[in-house]
């Protein structure tokens, strides 16, 4: 069992750190068992508040940063709650990234998509690979949730899988990284990471962050981290996988210190693809690199998916020297991501999607992707959330506005927030870019109204996209997380319209508003 003065081993801290066992981490005093040791995270919610409970149920020691706190069980003061937080979860798991090939991905959209791209190619070259993702940790046959709201799980849990990762046998592992969980060293630490991959880095988060430009800072600091020193037991070269047709390129590429790669359809990318076929069923281009050229299918459509697919053949065929065959093979073998651009279909006679576009460049390439799935109209439902980046709602608006037939605005976790309040400030985006209300776009509060009202304006041959929620399995209303997802009330709607037999609608509190 480890003791707490080890797992502080070579971190600094304003006190001695005594021998004391440590059973287990926590950061939730409600999850709490006897023997964790309880980091009094100040972020968000002060831990501190709830000492008396933590000594109550037996905790072994506590970690925070203030000085003078008397308790009956140790107080350790460390400089950065967060950073001892990651430096204890990797030692209380005996350092799981050293047994492992670490390729890490951040950016605003499109992680997911690449993430599974990489994972499936690394399957298909025979590498046993792991996966931590928005929608699941992938442990071999073995599939974990990890929340309703959560990309970059708290870094216990992360070391926790990459630990089971090893035991399984697994020698390569994938993990989605936010910019929230960057700025709060959740997840691996970026030392740990022998691969790094960008996306974008667009218009989000700017309610953590502040400005673009701390958020950019964020997702920085996940290539920052592959020029530091961390030992490993098959070392790969470390390698910065860069989009060379975002904004974020320049940016990144002058902060970096480790060997660089850059993909997209820019003539000076090193990676680029050619010859683009976007079709409604599939997606098709040549990937061109240094010695190399092979075609490329995936069932993923929308031109979106080039990039991220370039991204994945950047990190592993450039990157780690995989086959390309195995790469062809791989973006070709992924059926689908849940929740993104995925349909829905109960015999209508129209085209239904559900896709996790929340973001106003999500939004604008979802609705791109659909414009060419139809020839008739198309019609999105999507809403913003509240206590988020509060400029992204008029954005997105506007955007549908300019690119939809119809758009339906509604709730999108609201939280403390009016609602109204919320509708109102998408309304006079829409109504900037000439939206007619109650001609090109309507308010309906509850979400599965919503969809069923959109439903309800489809012609033979539209298509309807209800964006925003994807794979996620819950909304939240107040401080209350509703069970709600998108695609069963999509399939509710749908059975409902066609008088079909199907799941019954979730319930939200604004259902009968």
């Amino acid at each position: 069992m480890a003791t707490l003065s080890d797992l502080l081993k070579d971190f600094p801290t304003a006190n001695e750190v005594p021998p004391v066992e440590v059973k287990g981490i926590a950061v939730d005093s409600r999850q709490l068992k006897p023997g964790d040791l309880f980091f009094a995270v100040i972020q968000g919610v002060d831990r501190y508040k709830f000492l008396d409970q933590v000594v109550e149920r037996g905790a072994a020691a506590v970690v925070g940063e203030r000085s003078g706190i008397e308790l009956s069980i140790p107080h350790i003061q460390v400089k950065d709650t967060r950073a001892a937080l990651a430096h204890v979860s990797a030692a209380f798991f005996d350092q799981p990234a050293k047994d492992l090939t670490m390729i890490g991905v951040t950016g605003t959209d499109g992680k997911t998509t690449t993430s599974n791209f990489i994972y499936h190619i690394l399957q298909s070259a025979g590498l046993p690979t792991g996966m931590i993702s928005t929608v699941n940790a992938q442990i071999g046959s073995q599939v974990l949730d990890t929340g309703f709201h959560v990309t970059t799980p708290e870094a216990f849990d992360t070391q926790r899988y990459l630990r089971q990762m090893v035991e399984a046998g697994l020698t390569h592992a994938v993990l989605e990284m936010t910019s929230i969980g960057l700025a709060q060293q959740r997840g691996a630490r970026p030392r740990e990471f022998d691969l790094g991959v960008v996306t974008n880095i667009t218009h989000e988060h700017l309610n953590d962050h502040g400005t673009y430009e701390a958020y950019f800072d964020a997702k920085a600091l996940l290539f920052e981290g592959l020029s530091q020193p961390y030992e490993k037991k098959r070392p790969a070269e470390r390698l910065a996988v860069l989009n060379r047709d975002d904004k974020s390129y320049e940016g990144l590429a002058k902060r970096i210190r480790v060997k660089k790669l850059s993909y997209g359809v820019h003539p000076e990318a090193q990676l680029r693809a050619v010859d683009i076929e976007n079709h409604p069923d599939r997606l098709i281009f040549t990937a061109q690199g240094s010695g190399f050229e092979f075609g490329v299918q995936t069932k993923m459509f929308g031109a979106f998916n080039v990039s991220n697919a370039l991204a994945a053949i950047g990190a592993t065929v450039m990157g780690l020297g995989i086959d390309p065959k195995a790469a062809q093979a791989g973006i070709a073998a992924l059926e689908g991501v849940p929740g993104r651009m995925e349909r829905i279909e109960m015999g209508q006679d129209f085209t239904a999607i559900v896709d996790f576009a929340h973001t106003p460049n999500a939004l604008k390439v979802a609705l791109e992707a659909g414009r060419q799935l139809t020839q008739g109209k198309v019609i999105a439902v999507f809403g913003s959330a509240g206590l988020r980046d509060k400029a992204k709602r008029r954005m997105m608006a506007e955007v549908a506005a300019e690119l939809a037939d119809t758009s339906v605005l509604t709730a999108e976790d609201p939280r403390t927030e009016s609602l109204d309040g919320i509708l109102e400030e998408m309304a006079a985006g829409a109504k900037s870019k000439g939206g007619k209300e109650s001609k090109s776009f309507w308010r309906v509060p509850d979400r599965g109204a919503a969809i069923s009202f959109a439903l309800l304006q489809a012609k033979p041959g539209d298509l309807v996209m209800v964006c925003g929620k994807g794979h996620e399995q819950s909304m939240c209303f107040g401080e209350t997380e509703y069970p709600w997802d998108d695609r069963v009330a999509m399939r509710a709607a749908l059975a409902e319209l066609l008088g079909v037999e199907g799941p019954q609608m979730p319930k939200l509190p604004t259902a009968g508003a």
